[in-house]
């Protein structure tokens, strides 16, 4: 039994110790490719929370990792088989219910440690600052903690070399041999705004790939996942154990 990891203690110990953070991973449920499983964003995302975490309360930040939520904005994947969709409006809905439970028993800083490209939570982050002004709140985007050009040949952004290999590394058991992956292609925006990415709206999934995924896969391995994670956890951990310690917004900027 892990204390710091809420499905996984009990009352006997939680009455007994206090937490002023919590970690919300958030992750999707959706295709990735022919050969990742359907959970890889919250996978990966709860994996990063439990582990930063550990080592967190190892150095004495007491952080709470909470539940994941495995759902995820999907809105552009619809077509795709039991890609589910959370809207962006009841992500709000639900964060506030968790917030307002949180703040009730003294937790006042809360990270979300985001697994899904799709979820874009600063105007949730922003609005919820405003109705919950004691509550530090922020995002981390796991896979931007560390370049992920500094570790794989052929990055994407959905199903590449760098979620493929994050996958084989934490759980192999969940990864199919690479000769049933698709090779990722993605057809790109024909208007050249929208190519440039200074114009934006939504992708339509069944118009930018064929297999689901975006991004090579077939250099990955579980050595450059391993490599990668590790490094995240590392940076998220002291992360985590400096935003736990700020006592007050203004200690967030410098003096």
């Amino acid at each position: 039994m892990r204390p710091y990891i809420l499905h996984e203690t009990n009352w006997h110990t939680v009455r007994e110790m206090h937490f002023n953070t919590a970690i919300l991973p958030w992750g999707a449920t959706e295709a990735h490719n022919y050969h990742l499983p359907y959970g890889t964003d919250t996978i990966l995302a709860g994996h990063l929370a439990e582990e930063s975490a550990a080592l967190a309360w190892e150095k004495g930040t007491r952080a709470l990792v909470l539940p994941a939520i495995p759902f995820g904005v999907n809105t552009g994947q619809l077509e795709v088989p039991f890609c589910m969709n959370m809207n962006p409006s009841t992500q709000m809905a639900l964060l506030e219910d968790v917030i307002t439970v949180l703040f009730r028993h003294g937790v006042d800083h809360l990270i979300i440690m985001n697994g899904h490209g799709g979820n874009i939570f600063q105007p949730i982050v922003r609005e919820l600052g405003m109705k919950f002004p004691k509550m530090l709140l922020c995002v981390i985007n796991w896979w931007k903690i560390c370049p992920a050009s500094d570790y794989f040949q052929k990055p994407g952004d959905h199903a590449d070399e760098m979620e493929t290999s994050s996958i084989m590394a934490i759980r192999p058991d969940l990864v199919l041999p690479l000769e049933f992956a698709g090779s990722g292609e993605e057809k790109h925006f024909a208007i050249k705004g929208l190519r440039e990415k200074w114009a934006w709206m939504p992708r339509r999934w069944v118009y930018v790939t064929q297999d689901t995924g975006v991004g090579d896969p077939s250099a990955s391995t579980p050595e450059k996942g391993a490599r990668f994670v590790k490094d995240c956890i590392e940076k998220a951990a002291g992360f985590i154990a400096d935003f736990a310690a700020v006592t007050s917004e203004r200690d967030l900027y410098e003096s």
